[in-house]
């Protein structure tokens, strides 16, 4: 079947953006006031948001569910318990949209803190779910 294919090959993608988002959280709480490594775990932030939503609009899809704009993906990922924190999501896509609109030194920090504290450890559940649907497939 074609969406099942699409939904393990969009997570193979999105699994190679987790861990080099991984590797950027691990460099950022080593040196947190580092630039270099703020800047880079903003970038492996944007990319995995979009790879997440994507994923999840993926797999939706296979499980017979259309959905087409990202926030339409998040609230049919938690009706569907395949996310837990609703709200954590939608803050995501909505510092995904701050960091690339505009450049703001206090939006910045804001979105670092979000992404350190909140946006892990969603995506790593994320992550692990999915992980485990491949697995059993």
């Amino acid at each position: 079947m074609y969406t099942n294919i699409r939904w393990q090959q969009r997570f193979q993608n999105f699994e190679k953006a987790y861990i080099v988002f991984q590797r950027r959280i691990i460099e950022y709480r080593e040196d947190s006031q580092r630039e270099a490594f703020q800047m880079a775990l903003i970038q492996a932030f944007e990319v995995l948001i979009e790879l997440s939503w994507k994923t999840l609009k993926d797999y939706l899809e296979n499980e017979g569910t259309l959905v087409n704009s990202p926030k339409a993906v998040i609230r049919q990922a938690f009706q569907f318990n395949i996310i837990d924190n609703g709200d954590d999501w939608m803050n995501a896509l909505a510092k995904r949209n701050l960091t690339t609109h505009t450049y703001n030194e206090d939006n910045f920090y804001e979105v670092i803190t979000f992404v350190d504290e909140k946006f892990t450890p969603i995506v790593e559940q994320l992550f692990s779910g999915l992980k485990k649907e491949i697995a059993s497939e």
